[in-house]
């Protein structure tokens, strides 16, 4: 008992010392404390179901990489005994093969029926010692059994006693070397399938007699032989020797790339070894530890328990603040009314004064005694005016005093004068009751004097404005009258407000309805000082009853009498539009000029074009008829030489369509386009003046392209004239056919600094341009050909830059040497409408470009 009673006297002693030390505490800590308890406590349990939430996942992890690598090691297992096996059925033809029992006849058949069950396997090839094919089947990836379940199996596609193309000659020589079966690495065969071989040696009693070779596609081996089970719980993916994948059971969407995964597990692909390894990805399977519901609203309550006990401490901090401040308040409320600059004067109802600030004091030479409960008439009030004073003084003690308060003139008590300002308001109680007058007095005496110098400089402004050639007009936005109106106006309009409102494009207000006095706000709730802080605004605008353009300048101000006023002024500008008129139709006219040039440089080659499919007709026609005459043709041949005469006479009729539409278009018309159908037009008018010139034209439109809201005629005509330019170029510098070609390229450019736009350009391999040229190129009648006029790139500029766009030219570099030249210009999309699938244009009677994979993106 004497440890117990001495552990329970010590806790009580403990207990004491506790409830003592907390009551010397003062109360702003013990609520401090009280605060503080709470909020470590909750941190606590946030902590703890943290962890917990943390060690669960850790647990979901290592179960998912479990699965993982079981999954991961079926799918090994499967290939592998699936390649065992057939590797063994190719071991059982190839002993047939050394024996004679099959020979080079009856081999298709037996490796029909052997790839028949076997879809991985591509190809099946009969290689003799000098590795030349004596027999062979070829099946493509794609290749699948009939309706009838038969094998649709192709002709042997590869030529006997040839090597066979994009096979490893190292697994070849392994097999001769060790006489086992020998797998290949992988590689990417022609068809852009990655492969490996196995190549299994014929031996006979004479030594080596060649290899059979059988050649896997990857993707088909994971495809028909991983089990389902595995790839709808993981990703499995085949790895080549430097880690790219080469095939995989999930498939990115164009565009977008495959998320990485979470886990993954490394098997080799036995029984290879030739590099290849089957990795299973593994993603998030169970809902992480920030995305569970349950640790959210653990979350939540953590926090909203946080927040009440900041908001709790924050309301006692409040609280003291509160009431250090109320201290102080008399002190601070005397120190403010000594420091103002207006004078406060208080009265009862009845007029006897209770209370006057120090500024009042200052403002009239009394002191605060000699004010204090006195009553009308105040010493203050000059002796000419004490009656006018005292029917004010009723008007204040009625309530009947204007919001904008009383002028009055006030005496000090050395005489002197002033003018002053007085606003009264009533003074009510906490309970709402009134008990008196305050009344703020303001001097006015320097303001009023600053009003008057101002109506005199408004005075002389005014006679300014009177001079000036152009109408200004200020309407007031009350009453809808106008309040100036100068020459000018007058002269054009007279002296109506509508003048104002046909320049304003708006009716006049209509005037607001009078009232007794001015305790009327016309404009309540219309933002005034915004109005006036805003800027002017600009328009144009025609007058029809004055034939007369102007230009109109117009913004909100406040008048000399406080009231909201709008202002305009109107320069005429009717000269001007008459000559940017001209100037319009002046390049409308060139621009129909220069397609006319151009068409008139391509006459020749454009009757050349012509010709061809004018002479084939005849020639179709006179065959016809001989053969007709001879009865040598039947009913079918007649029908297609017909049919191949329509198509030259389509051929033609196109050609002259074509440059009709090209030339007969002036005014601009915007309309949605697509750019492929801009460049298909201009290719095939262009295609002719690149012919005679023996130019090769390139041509790549990207694929997905967004519509254009442009003229696509005009547009036409500036790649025409670019081709033209660059087909011209490189034929005047006389270079080889290695360098006697155009690129046309057609990409989207997204978010670039002229927002989203296409692309066009032009690169030619011509000798280039000069700085000085690139400088000027742009520039009206400049040109660098013997006849040419320097309008075409001028017009091409104006026309991109109509169009929101812009162009560029630069020269093309290898080194210090110019191998070409590159216009570009951009248009803007229109983003009212969705990309759509757009062809990629066929150049005819073109060479090909001379990279096959740029070409077929």
């Amino acid at each position: 008992m004497a440890p117990l009673n001495a552990s329970t006297s010590l806790s009580s002693r403990l207990a004491r010392l506790l409830r003592r030390w907390w009551r010397q505490q003062s109360p702003a800590r013990q609520d401090r404390f009280a605060t503080i308890g709470p909020l470590v406590s909750v941190l606590m349990f946030l902590a703890a179901i943290t962890a917990s939430f943390w060690y669960l996942r850790n647990e979901e992890i290592e179960r998912v990489s479990d699965a993982l690598r079981r999954d991961t090691e079926v799918a090994q297992q499967q290939i592998r005994l699936h390649l065992i096996e057939n590797q063994e059925q190719l071991v059982r033809m190839a002993r047939e093969l050394a024996t004679r029992d099959i020979d080079g006849t009856n081999f298709l058949p037996q490796a029909t029926a052997f790839q028949r069950e076997r879809p991985e396997v591509r190809r099946l090839v009969w290689l003799n010692n000098q590795r030349r094919v004596r027999a062979a089947l070829d099946v493509l990836d794609d290749y699948a059994p009939d309706v009838a379940g038969q094998a649709n199996v192709p002709p042997t596609s590869l030529p006997i006693d040839e090597e066979p193309p994009n096979g490893p000659e190292d697994a070849f020589r392994s097999a001769r070397r060790t006489r086992q079966p020998t797998y290949s690495h992988a590689f990417v065969a022609g068809d852009k399938v990655t492969v490996f071989q196995i190549q299994v040696p014929l031996i006979d009693r004479n030594g080596f007699l060649g290899v059979l070779l059988a050649e896997y596609s990857v993707e088909a081996l994971l495809r028909h032989y991983v089990p389902s089970e595995v790839t709808r719980r993981h990703a499995v993916t085949i790895l080549g020797a430097e880690g790219q994948s080469v095939a995989s059971t999930i498939t990115a969407m164009p565009g977008q790339p495959l998320a990485a995964p979470v886990l993954h597990h490394d098997v080799p692909l036995a029984p290879m070894a030739n590099g290849l390894t089957l990795r299973g990805q593994g993603y998030k399977t169970s809902i992480s530890l920030i995305g569970n519901t349950l640790f959210w609203m653990v979350v939540a309550l953590s926090v909203l328990t946080v927040w009440m006990l900041l908001g709790t401490w924050r309301h006692m901090r409040r609280r003291a603040q509160i009431q250090d401040a109320l201290a102080q308040e008399i002190n601070f409320r005397r120190a403010m009314e000594n420091s103002m600059l207006t004078g406060m004067r208080a009265m009862d109802l009845d007029g006897r004064v209770t209370y006057v600030n120090p500024a009042f004091c200052a403002m009239t030479g009394y002191t605060e005694t000699e004010l204090i409960n006195g009553r009308p008439p105040f010493p203050y009030w000059p002796p000419d005016r004490i009656e006018e004073n005292a029917r004010l003084f009723q008007q204040e003690l009625q309530g009947r005093t204007p919001v904008g308060g009383i002028e009055v003139k006030v005496m000090r008590k050395d005489g002197s004068i002033f003018d002053s300002r007085m606003y009264v308001s009533p003074l009510i109680d906490p309970k709402g009751h009134q008990t008196g007058w305050m009344t703020s007095m303001t001097n006015i005496t320097e303001a009023k004097r600053i009003r008057d110098q101002l109506s005199a400089a408004h005075e002389r402004f005014t006679t300014v404005l009177e001079g000036l050639e152009a109408a200004v007009s200020v309407l007031s936005v009350q009453r809808g009258e106008l309040l100036f109106a100068n020459r000018s106006y007058r002269l054009w309009f007279g002296s109506d407000a509508g003048g104002h409102g046909v320049l304003a494009n708006t009716a006049p207000p209509p005037p607001a309805p009078d009232t007794e006095d001015d305790t009327t706000d016309a404009l309540s709730g219309l933002p005034a000082s915004e109005l006036t802080e805003a800027g002017p605004q600009t328009r144009e605008v025609f007058v029809e009853s004055l034939q007369m353009w102007f230009d109109v300048r117009a913004r909100y101000l406040q008048w000399t009498d406080g009231r909201l006023a709008h202002m305009l002024i109107a320069t005429d500008i009717t000269a001007r539009r008459r000559v940017e008129e001209q100037a319009r139709q002046q390049a409308e006219r060139a621009q129909v000029t220069s397609r006319l040039i151009t068409m008139g440089e391509m006459a020749s080659s454009v009757a050349h074009e012509l010709n061809q499919p004018l002479t084939a007709i005849n020639n179709y026609c006179n065959g016809m008829v001989s053969r007709l005459k001879n009865k040598a043709i039947d009913e079918e041949g007649l029908i297609a030489a017909l049919q191949k005469t329509a198509r030259q006479a389509e051929r033609a009729g196109q050609v002259i369509h074509r440059i009709r539409s090209f030339v007969k278009r002036s005014a601009p018309q915007r309309q949605p386009a697509q750019a492929s159908q801009i460049v298909d037009d201009a290719v095939e008018l262009a295609s002719i003046e690149l012919k005679r010139r023996k130019v090769a034209l390139h041509v790549y439109v990207a694929q997905r392209m967004p519509w254009l809201l442009c003229d696509p005629i005009l547009i036409e005509q500036v790649l025409m004239n670019l081709l033209k330019n660059a087909a011209e170029a490189i034929d005047n510098a006389g270079l080889g056919s290695e360098r006697r070609h155009i690129e046309l390229q057609v990409v989207p450019r997204p978010d670039s600094e002229d927002g989203d736009v296409i692309e066009f350009s032009v690169t030619d391999t011509g000798p280039g341009m000069s700085e000085e040229t690139l400088g000027r190129i742009y520039e009206a009648f400049y040109s660098t050909k013997a006849n040419g006029m320097g309008i075409g790139l001028s017009l091409c500029r104006s026309i991109i830059e109509s169009h929101q766009g812009r162009m560029r030219a630069a020269n093309l570099y290898n080194g210090s040497a110019v191998t070409g030249c590159k216009f570009s210009f951009t248009v803007p999309v229109d983003r009212s409408r969705r990309p759509e699938v757009a062809a990629v244009p066929e150049v005819p009677d073109q060479a090909p470009a001379p990279n096959s994979n740029a070409a077929s993106q």
